[in-house]
């Protein structure tokens, strides 16, 4: 083989290792170019973040001024009124309490009042009686003719009040008869509770008992009473005070017992 020949073949190997060289000069320059971008990119991301972050956060408060404003101002007046419909409620409740009807109590203790003494009233003449008293005998109004005469009638025997208001009378008798004035008690109960309790508690004035409550209903102490929201029919605590002719001197209607004895036995002082 001639050299020429020999030359002319050995030329393409030095052109393959300029392709090859010219190759990894070309990977060298696109990796450099590839860690530049990412430079590029580490340095501008977070603020392009922040740009975008900004822009968002700017038109939010945008749309949000545009469009809160306009509900702020359609929700205030509604505001207002759930403001006021609570006192819109009061009204309609006070409104309520105003149209509720009134308990019939007061009614019915002034329906007491005008029954107790009913058909009675100072002057006028007491209806005349005859009633079994302790001891078995018989009184009538006669029997204290000529004389004042103060007729408390009670409740029930041995209960509490009716105990003190017949000792407190029976304490006070002597008095009366030195103004010439006699003093009776009137009730319901039997003729023998009647003298239990006139020996239980040493009482000295008379005690009637009208069981069939005519004497009660006449001088209008027979009347409806309450106890504990319940209505029944019972006396109501009277004083009935006469004069010698027969006629009302003075009535004590829904008597308080403390100190009432006291307060009968110096009206009469002062008649």
């Amino acid at each position: 083989m001639s050299k020429k020949t020999h030359k002319k073949a050995s030329k393409p190997k030095v052109g393959v290792k300029a392709g090859v060289k010219a190759k990894a000069s070309a990977k060298k320059t696109a990796s450099a170019a590839s860690k530049a971008g990412a430079k590029t990119k580490s340095k501008s991301g977070p603020s392009a973040v922040g740009a975008r972050k900004a822009t968002s956060v700017k038109g939010a408060r945008k749309a949000a001024s545009s469009t809160g404003g306009s509900s702020s101002k359609a929700k205030g007046p509604a505001k207002k009124a759930i403001a006021k419909a609570p006192a819109a409620s009061k009204s309609r409740t006070a409104i309520r309490v105003a149209l509720k009807p009134m308990s019939p109590e007061p009614a019915r203790q002034d329906a007491k009042a005008e029954q107790a003494g009913k058909g009675l009233t100072v002057g006028s003449k007491v209806p005349a009686f005859q009633l079994p008293r302790d001891g078995g005998a018989t009184v009538s109004l006669d029997s204290f003719a000529g004389r004042k005469l103060v007729l408390f009638f009670y409740p029930r025997a041995s209960t509490p009040g009716c105990t003190k208001e017949a000792m407190d009378f029976s304490r006070l008798s002597g008095a009366f008869a030195a103004l010439d004035t006699d003093v009776v008690g009137v009730s319901a109960d039997p003729q023998r509770a009647q003298e239990t309790f006139r020996d239980k508690h040493d009482l000295t004035v008379p005690l009637l008992s009208d069981e069939a409550h005519t004497v009660l209903e006449a001088f209008g102490v027979w009347g409806d009473k309450s106890l504990y929201g319940k209505i029944f029919q019972g006396i109501i605590r009277t004083t009935v005070l006469i004069g010698p002719d027969g006629r009302v001197i003075n009535i004590w209607r829904n008597v308080k017992v403390d100190g009432h004895a006291d307060a009968v036995l110096s009206y009469v002082e002062n008649l």
